[in-house]
C-alpha cells in the first residue's frame, strides 16, 4: 500500500454501520474473553450492544494504562497564535465568513504568552493556528518555533496540512509532533461542513497523516470531530488509520484525541449526539485495541468529566487553556475557537491528579535525546 487512500477506499460507510448496529451481546461476550483485541473486534466494543460491559471494559483499561504508562499523566497546553481563516468551517469560530477581529501574534506577544505558560510550569506546548496559508504559513510557524524552542523540550502544532517538505523544514527548526483531525470520514458529510477553502479538500487532508510519517515526525496525534456524523463510524475509521499509520510508519509515535462539538460563533447543532457513557466506551474500546497508543482530553469536556476519567485509559491532558489568539497575557478578549468547559487552573488540575495518586508529568521526551543516539 502507498497511501492510507487505498485502504480507506476498501470500506463502505453504510455497510461499516450496519455491522456496528447489528452486534449482540454474545458478540461482545466473546470479544471481551479474548487477550488480544483486533480491529474487528473494536466494532463489538464501540457497538451499542457493548454498553451494559462498560464497567469490564473500564476496569481492563485502567489495568492496561497503568501496565504500559504507570500512573502518570502529562500535562500540555495550547497556545493560539492567529484566528486569521481562509476556509468556511460550519462548526468553527475561525471560520472565514464569521465577523470577528482577526488577531495574528507578533514576535514580542508570542514570547510575552510563552512567560506566562512558562511560569505555570508547562513543558509541553502545542501552537495552534486558523489555516491561512498566507499569513500563519511555513514561514510564520518556523519562525514561531525558532522564537520558542529554548523554552519547551516538547513543541506540536495543529495548524493547516502541510507538504511532506514543508513538514521536514519544521521538524529540523525542532518541531515533535503534528495533530491533524479527520473531523469526519464521511466524505459527503465531509463537504458539507467544509464548502469553501483548502480545508475542502477531504482527500489532501485524509493523506497528511502519510506525508507526515514519510517526514519523519516523531507522533502524529489523530481524531474525529464528534457531532457532525456518527461517532461510532467515525471511531472505526480513525481507528482502521491509526493501525495502518502504525504497521506503515513504526518509528512514530501516535495519539488519539476526542473533541466533542462546543459552542462556537456560527454554532452547527450536533447531527448524533455522544454522550459522557459514550464517550467512556470509546476511550476503553481504544485502550483495549491498543496498549501504546497515547489517549488525549482537552478542557471542551467537564470538570466531572474530567475528574472521573483520569484512571480509565487518558495519558494526557490540558489545562487552563485559551483558545484565542493571546489569551494568556497578550488579549484575553479576543474572540475563543470555542467554548472550554474544565476552566480550572493548572494548579487545580495538578492537585487533582495527584489526589488519585497520579504523577504529574510535564516532559517525556527531549530532542537532545535523538542528537545523543
Amino acid at each position: 500500500m502507498t497511501s492510507f487512500k487505498e485502504i480507506f477506499e476498501q470500506y463502505n460507510w453504510h455497510s461499516l454501520e450496519k455491522e456496528i448496529y447489528n452486534v449482540t451481546r454474545a458478540n461482545v461476550e466473546q470479544v471481551l474473553a479474548k487477550e488480544k483485541i483486533t480491529l474487528s473486534d473494536f466494532k463489538t466494543l464501540i457497538s451499542p450492544a457493548a454498553k451494559p460491559y462498560l464497567e469490564q471494559m473500564a476496569q481492563r483499561s485502567s489495568a492496561l494504562t497503568k501496565k504500559r504508562f504507570g500512573k502518570t499523566m502529562q500535562m500540555y497546553i495550547p497556545m493560539y497564535l492567529s484566528n486569521e481563516c481562509q476556509n468556511i468551517c460550519t462548526y468553527c469560530g475561525f471560520s472565514m465568513i464569521n465577523k470577528i477581529k482577526r488577531k495574528t501574534l507578533t514576535d514580542k506577544e508570542i514570547l510575552d504568552e510563552v512567560r506566562y505558560i512558562k511560569s505555570l510550569g508547562y513543558d509541553h506546548i502545542l501552537l495552534v493556528t486558523g489555516e491561512a496559508n498566507r499569513i500563519v504559513g511555513v514561514s510564520y510557524l518556523k519562525n514561531a518555533i525558532a522564537l520558542i524552542r529554548e523554552h519547551f523540550s516538547n513543541i506540536s502544532i495543529e495548524v493547516q496540512p502541510l507538504d511532506q517538505e514543508e513538514y521536514e523544514t519544521l521538524i529540523a527548526e525542532g518541531l515533535y509532533a503534528v495533530l491533524v483531525y479527520q473531523e469526519t470520514y464521511h466524505k459527503a458529510t465531509y463537504k458539507t461542513h467544509h464548502p469553501k477553502g483548502k480545508k475542502s479538500n477531504f482527500e489532501y487532508r485524509l493523506l497528511t497523516p502519510d506525508r507526515l510519517g514519510r517526514a519523519g515526525i516523531h507522533k502524529i496525534g489523530l481524531g474525529a470531530l464528534f457531532g457532525l456524523e456518527d461517532w461510532r463510524v467515525d471511531s472505526f475509521y480513525t481507528a482502521l488509520h491509526l493501525k495502518y499509520l502504525q504497521k506503515t510508519y513504526w518509528k512514530t509515535k501516535f495519539s488519539i484525541s476526542f473533541p466533542r462539538l462546543r459552542p462556537h460563533q456560527g454554532d452547527v447543532e450536533p447531527k448524533v449526539a455522544m454522550t459522557d457513557a459514550d464517550l467512556v466506551q470509546l476511550i476503553c474500546a481504544y485502550r483495549l485495541l491498543d496498549e501504546d497508543v497515547e489517549l488525549s482530553m482537552s478542557t471542551r469536556e467537564s470538570e466531572v468529566f474530567r475528574n472521573n476519567i483520569v484512571n480509565l485509559g487518558i495519558t494526557s491532558i490540558s489545562a487552563e487553556s485559551k483558545t484565542n489568539p493571546g489569551g494568556y497575557a497578550v488579549a484575553p478578549e479576543s474572540l475563543e475557537q470555542f467554548e472550554i468547559s474544565d476552566e480550572r487552573s493548572t494548579a487545580e488540575i495538578k492537585q487533582m491528579i495527584q489526589s488519585q495518586g497520579y504523577e504529574v508529568v510535564w516532559k517525556d521526551w527531549d530532542r537532545n535525546y535523538t542528537t545523543l543516539l
